[in-house]
């Protein structure tokens, strides 16, 4: 293929082209293709199409801003939920969905949606793959869990790869940073699991979904090394040269009490051997040793 030749270039369409979606977009863009996205931020629109992205300014909750989509081999759904919006998470999950759905003319190759190990509500540290059951206590879990419904209904779910990502870190996105460092009691319980994906990885694993699944398929997308709360929270600690963390009960009914009332591991086996994901950061002690030497080299020059 010749990234010059538009007859030959491959296409691609990304509905939430944000913290994942837009590494997954620059890589295709390095590789020859041509990448369009939805974004409903006019500023956003610019960043984009610095990076060689063609942006489209339309809002998923209204389906009269999607008519006039381009013909694309490859879609990527990977919408995050922005609670400064102010959307219900099933609004973006579900609807969302719906109407990216409906505005595409005809059925890509590959349609990967991003959903999330909220899937699971399974307690107690139990593991969980690909074929555990689906029993989500929190409404964004649930609202992931009908978008896959959505999805598997849909004439187009038969070229459809769910992806079931673990929590997403990375640079710029450590959870609980500021209040660990600056020594604040961290309101969620030292004990039950973390499940964890490096960004990059998480691009990883778009990018073989593309090239390697056999859809429909659904992979659980985790760097396979579940930890205890307390022990990331003390290994990002000692990373950042911070104190040792203490830990409060979270608010009731908040997210965080929410997310906490879970503790599962999730199993990476499916992705590693069907999908060929290398992971470049196959633990959190691996990926958070990363970030903090860059931020560091950063400082120095």
């Amino acid at each position: 293929m010749t990234a010059g030749n538009d007859t030959q270039r491959s296409r691609k369409l990304i509905f939430g082209c944000g913290y994942l979606g837009l590494r997954v977009a620059t890589a295709w863009v390095a590789a020859g293709a041509e990448v369009f996205a939805i974004t409903r931020d006019a500023a956003r629109a610019c960043v984009l199409r610095a990076v060689d992205i063609s942006p489209r300014v339309a809002n998923l909750l209204d389906p009269t801003t999607l008519s006039g989509l381009p013909d694309v081999d490859t879609v990527l759904f990977a919408v995050g939920h922005d609670r400064t919006q102010g959307d219900a998470v099933r609004k973006i999950c579900v609807d969302g969905l719906r109407h990216a759905l409906a505005s595409l003319r005809t059925c890509p190759r590959r349609l990967i949606y991003v959903s999330s190990t909220g899937v699971y509500g399974q307690r107690g540290g139990v593991w969980v793959d690909e074929q555990s059951p689906c029993e989500p206590t929190r409404d964004g879990g649930r609202a992931c869990r009908d978008a896959e419904l959505v999805l598997s209904e849909h004439p187009y779910g038969r070229q459809a790869v769910i992806l079931r990502l673990a929590g997403l870190y990375g640079p710029g996105r450590i959870p609980r940073r500021a209040q660990l460092a600056a020594g604040l009691p961290i309101q969620t319980p030292a004990d039950g699991y973390l499940n964890l994906i490096h960004v990059d990885d998480a691009a990883r694993a778009v990018l073989a979904a593309e090239d390697r699944a056999a859809p429909p398929a659904v992979y659980c997308v985790s760097d396979g090394h579940p930890v205890p709360r307390g022990d990331y929270f003390r290994q990002l600690a000692a990373l950042l040269g911070a104190p040792q963390p203490t830990f409060a009960p979270p608010v009731a009914d908040s997210h965080a009490a929410q997310r906490a009332r879970a503790s599962k591991r999730v199993r990476n086996g499916r992705m590693l051997t069907e999908l060929n994901v290398e992971l470049r950061y196959p633990s959190y002690r691996a990926g958070l040793a990363a970030i903090v030497a860059a931020e560091l080299d950063d400082e120095l020059l």
